[in-house]
């Protein structure tokens, strides 16, 4: 396992590309957002979604930090799009897929979508591609909100950490926005 510190990274352009060419490759990292660490790989990379399924301990639908809102606009129904300028934030959109894509992160006609208001979308978009994001912790523990806090058993079973330092601390707001009026699952 890599510990790569976050600043340091986007300060040089070799190592951004780098780490983002490793995502692409199905590499599998946690790294800081805006409200909690997450733990991540290529959604498209079918093999690196199941490593992450078994790593993280469940089988529940994965939500995405995506590249671009124009990504967003591409793959998913905007059917309220006033919530997509509500990014990026703290917030994750569920919204219906306008195709079958990304089926071992989601199964089913649904995906889960966000953009941080964090440095770390900088990945993400030099990567291209969508990157899963759910919490950096065994399913039903506390998720970290400091690099330290990340648990070392979950830290042996990743290709690289990035540490960002303390984030916000509070999980993403949910707004489910497949149905004629959005619904907030989670405040």
């Amino acid at each position: 396992m890599l510990r790569i510190n976050l600043n340091e990274m986007l300060a040089d352009s070799d190592s951004l590309e780098g780490v983002a060419k490793q995502v692409r490759s199905g590499a599998i990292l946690i790294y800081p957002t805006d409200t909690v660490y997450g733990i991540g790989c290529n959604a498209e990379d079918v093999r690196a979604v199941k490593k992450l399924r078994q790593i993280k301990g469940t089988d529940h639908p994965f939500s995405v930090i995506a590249p671009s809102k124009e990504w967003i606009s591409s793959k998913l129904m905007v059917s309220h799009p006033e919530f997509i300028d509500k990014l990026p934030g703290p917030i994750t959109l569920i919204m219906t897929k306008k195709g079958q894509m990304l089926d071992a992160a989601a199964a089913g006609l649904t995906l889960g979508v966000r953009i941080p208001d964090h440095p770390i979308v900088k990945l993400v978009e030099k990567a291209g591609v969508p990157l899963i994001t759910t919490s950096a912790n065994k399913s039903g523990q506390s998720p970290a909100t400091n690099a330290k806090e990340i648990p070392r058993e979950l830290e042996r079973m990743v290709d690289f950490v990035i540490d960002g330092g303390q984030v916000g601390g509070k999980p993403s707001k949910i707004v489910d926005l497949t149905g004629p009026s959005p619904v907030v699952i989670r405040e």
